[in-house]
């Protein structure tokens, strides 16, 4: 090999050769060390995973500090090892900070776990969605109204997480509101972005409620800006619409027997009673109909 050979070609084609091997053992801390690392790096994936990841690898370089301090007795032994263990605490207070950043309250993570993460909705989407209520839960005192029919304005969103509100019109029951339905999913349906209106329905809560709102303006610029909230927010409006349909058990009566749901998004406006009764039974079948398009159908994303 010729005299001008680099040290990467040295290392290569002539290797060094150990004259002579250590009979003793290394130290405790050397063996520990390798054994913590050993575990450390069989951590999972995701915050959690790393957190056990880093915490181990900062405990086992520690292990590696000691016996460069103590055993080896070298100062570039000890200095690179005391970096690793700064390194792997700055990743570790990065992590525990954003774990605590990602924490909401109690009702929220409760209200991911039974509505979204079913579906799979990814975390960060999810706190876009709670942004946008600023992580607020309201209450509602028992026998308290949440909306007053003809009087209150269709200005929000709302989902109960607790309780139990009555839906009723000109006195008469018409159905509950249980907790992880929206209390206002027909009135929002019903009305276009531009458009404004006011409850045809009194809403009372039967008992202490907590309950989360989106404002209507800035749930239109959410749902504008990701399509795929706007379709999340499609399915579940649609699917709770269709809940309130079929629990539905005293509805509307007409002089002719024919009974309609006033909340339907396509009979909010239509002043049925003076409809023929023909035509009656097909805004009632269009009403059904324009319902079903709003569910997602088998195999969309």
């Amino acid at each position: 090999m010729s005299g001008n050979s680099t040290p990467w070609d040295q290392l290569l084609f002539q290797p060094p050769i150990c004259e002579g091997w250590k009979q003793n053992v290394e130290g405790a801390p050397y063996h520990l060390g390798n054994c913590i690392l050993l575990l450390g790096y069989m951590g999972g994936s995701g915050i959690f995973g790393s957190i056990y990841i880093f915490s181990l690898l900062a405990t086992g370089y520690i292990c590696y500090t000691l016996w460069g301090w103590l055993d080896a007795c070298g100062l570039d032994i000890f200095m690179w090892n005391i970096l690793l263990v700064m390194a792997c605490l700055l990743q570790l207070a990065h992590l525990i900070y954003r774990l605590r950043k990602d924490t909401f309250l109690e009702e929220f993570d409760l209200l991911y776990k039974t509505l979204c993460q079913p579906l799979q909705v990814p975390f960060e989407v999810y706190k876009e969605i709670v942004k946008c209520c600023e992580e607020q839960v309201l209450s509602l005192a028992r026998d308290q109204n949440y909306a007053l029919e003809g009087k209150t304005p269709i200005n929000r969103l709302s989902l109960l997480l607790s309780g139990r509100v009555r839906v009723s019109q000109d006195g008469q029951f018409l159905h509950y509101v249980f907790p992880y339905q929206f209390l206002d999913s027909p009135e929002w349906e019903s009305l276009r972005p531009s458009e404004e209106g006011t409850f045809q329905v009194t809403l009372t809560a039967e008992t202490d409620c907590n309950y989360i709102t989106w404002p209507r303006r800035k749930l239109y610029l959410l749902l504008a800006k990701d399509r795929y909230i706007a379709r999340l927010f499609s399915a579940f409006l649609g699917y709770d619409i269709s809940e309130k349909l079929y629990a539905l058990n005293d509805k509307v009566f007409t002089k002719f027997g024919l009974r309609f749901d006033i909340r339907l998004p396509s009979l909010y406006h239509e002043t049925l009673p003076s409809v023929p009764g023909p035509w009656r039974r097909w805004l009632m079948g269009l009403a059904v109909q324009s319902l079903a398009l709003t569910l997602p159908r088998g195999g969309e994303g």
